[in-house]
């Protein structure tokens, strides 16, 4: 595949097998403007950027993973919900556990080790403290991108990887894109997307592509 047209499939199977629960967009679409805001914030103010995209935006959405998208057999994919974690190019459910066990241990070793291991100076106050968690927040989540990055070079080619990577910054735009209309189906009584529009959609795209 092309480098578009990889892109193309890793989000028609990220929204496909993870994003049923009508909810869940919605969330999603929060998550996505949560986002855009410390895209901008994170020239002028990284902290807060930090802040924004990992109490907010990060929240947000994996709140709608964890807790409303459903995890049995999917009908509609016809899989389990034990192949589709295999089958995840980013971060799984399992591999989330894990990013968001770092991400909370932040706090706590900060507050143990005020210098962080020498990095910072100790904070005087709790405002310099929240800074100094923010900015070690915000290489946590650089971080993970560039794990992850760099370990798909190695199981699935350097095109997967930057593929990937593309797709998760380029994500918030592509969320408001599909599911800026969540609220709508919410109101409508309609829980649950069966996926027909979408699966029209990508087999055309497909044969254009």
């Amino acid at each position: 595949m092309t480098f578009l047209q990889e892109l193309q499939q890793q989000r028609w199977d990220d929204h496909r097998y993870y994003h049923h629960n009508r909810i869940n967009q919605f969330l999603h679409l929060l998550s996505a403007m949560c986002f855009l805001a410390s895209y901008v914030l994170v020239f002028f103010y990284p902290a807060i950027a930090a802040l924004v995209g990992w109490l907010l935006a990060m929240t947000l959405r994996q709140t709608g993973h964890f807790f409303f998208e459903p995890l049995d057999y999917d009908k509609v994919n016809k899989a389990t919900h034990e192949y589709k974690e295999s089958v995840k190019v980013g971060y799984n459910l399992q591999r989330k556990v894990v990013l968001l066990s770092i991400w909370a241990l932040v706090p706590i070793v900060l507050f143990f080790n005020p210098t962080f291991f020498g990095i910072f100076t100790p904070a005087a106050d709790f405002f310099s403290f929240v800074d100094n968690m923010a900015i070690i927040w915000l290489v946590v989540g650089l971080g993970a991108i560039a794990f992850r990055t760099i370990h798909l070079f190695k199981l699935m080619g350097v095109q997967s990887g930057l593929v990937w990577a593309s797709k998760i910054i380029t994500d918030p735009f592509h969320d408001i894109k599909i599911y800026h209309k969540s609220p709508y189906f919410i109101l409508k009584g309609e829980m649950y997307d069966n996926m027909e529009d979408w699966y029209e959609e990508a087999s055309f795209e497909n044969k254009v592509l």
